[in-house]
């Protein structure tokens, strides 16, 4: 990975198909922009296309849905198809979806220039994504499981490769914890799961140590008190962090397996594995105010999110040389001018391509030149004024 942000790929989307997803029977709309907006009322589909972009990257997209409630109708299956221009390589079709004969199981396809590919982590290549929901707006007050998924997020975003780690962790996880369920188990069986989640779970610990800190050190190079941004200032809080930032990871993994052995019974009694990475939880302060940001007010937590979501587009643009697509769903609304106008200015900075949804138009009219305003109704997307 670089940190070389001169020589960044910008990647962009510049034709968006889709066919049966969500509620869009079939769309194909033009989008080679650096900002393409989205404005419609409520329900029209403006999140939908997002969300489709978002498939572009492992797990379940932005709305962390089922594949298969993606689907139109009852026959489960659907397609995304991505015209993308990436720096100076060209254009590149990308397509993902659900696919297969009516009576068997849909199966999830992802393609690149019409070749298979593995997995959506192939799709890492070629772009990189970044995105804030309104489902974010209580992640400072939420519970720590949401914040590990936002860290696990911005971890993925410049390794492709933490959600295997992440997922492997968790199956792992659960196969120990039904083996505790069983008094007559065979211990060696156990000893070897055992092994299999230490090493994992440090590797997961491990890789997002490396982001907080990477992201933390951009923050504090690139820190700016009068944006109306504030700056964040982030730390890790678990057990296992604690381990891995003291001991070399093969020293890591010893220690935690054995803890993991001498825990069993603690672990057989509250039927879960009680110590471990899915016990860690990211720590986020108000950095100006120096306050922790769940004691901040709603609109600081809002900026505050904003400007972290913002850092984080850099750090992936400086460690991957990949300008980053940036998904922002009704975000301007919670903006004043002000804030619009800074957040429009630092979005143009990033060098990769934004969208953005509003319900209402108007949030859009001071929109920087070279952007491309469409006007979503159900099963349609249309330019403005064209």
């Amino acid at each position: 990975m670089t940190e070389d942000a001169g020589t960044s790929a910008r990647a962009r989307v510049t034709r968006l198909v889709l066919q049966d997803f969500r509620s869009y029977p079939g769309l194909s709309v033009e989008t080679d922009a650096s900002l393409v907006a989205l404005s419609g009322e409520n329900g029209a589909g403006k999140t939908n296309l997002l969300e489709a972009i978002s498939l572009f990257t492992p797990g379940r997209g932005l709305r962390r849905a089922e594949l298969a409630e993606m689907a139109r109708d009852a026959c489960g299956r659907f397609s995304v198809f991505a015209s993308l221009r990436r720096g100076l390589d060209g254009e590149h079709g990308l397509g993902v979806g659900l696919a297969g004969a009516p009576g068997e199981r849909a199966m999830r396809i992802c393609r690149i220039d019409g070749a298979d590919a593995g997995s959506p982590a192939a799709f890492a290549e070629y772009l990189r994504l970044v995105w804030l929901t309104p489902d974010l707006d209580g992640l400072f007050r939420g519970p720590a499981g949401d914040r590990r998924r936002f860290l696990d997020r911005l971890v993925l975003a410049v390794d492709a490769a933490h959600g295997a780690r992440v997922n492997a962790l968790e199956r792992a996880t659960r196969q120990r914890n039904r083996l505790l369920e069983d008094p007559g188990a065979d211990r060696r069986w156990l000893d070897a799961i055992e092994r299999e989640i230490a090493e994992v779970a440090i590797a997961v610990a491990a890789a997002r140590r490396e982001t907080v800190e990477r992201l933390g050190g951009l923050i504090t190079r690139e820190r700016d008190d009068a944006s109306p941004f504030p700056f964040a200032a982030l730390s890790l809080d678990g057990e296992v962090d604690a381990l891995v930032s003291g001991a070399a990871a093969v020293d890591a993994e010893d220690s935690y397996r054995r803890t993991l052995r001498d825990f069993r019974a603690r672990d057989a009694g509250a039927g879960r594995t009680l110590f471990g990475p899915q016990s860690s939880d990211l720590r986020v302060r108000h950095g100006p105010k120096g306050i922790a940001a769940d004691t901040a007010s709603t609109g600081e937590q809002k900026a505050l999110l904003i400007g972290l979501v913002l850092a984080h587009a850099r750090l992936v643009r400086a460690m991957t040389g990949m300008a980053p697509i940036v998904l922002l769903d009704e975000v301007a609304a919670h903006l004043d001018p002000r804030r619009r106008a800074a957040l429009y200015s630092a979005l143009d900075a990033l060098g990769g391509q934004i969208w953005m949804t509003g319900a209402d138009p108007a949030l859009f009219e001071d929109l920087p030149s070279g952007a491309l305003h469409l006007r979503v109704e159900p099963g349609a997307a249309r330019p403005v004024g064209g």
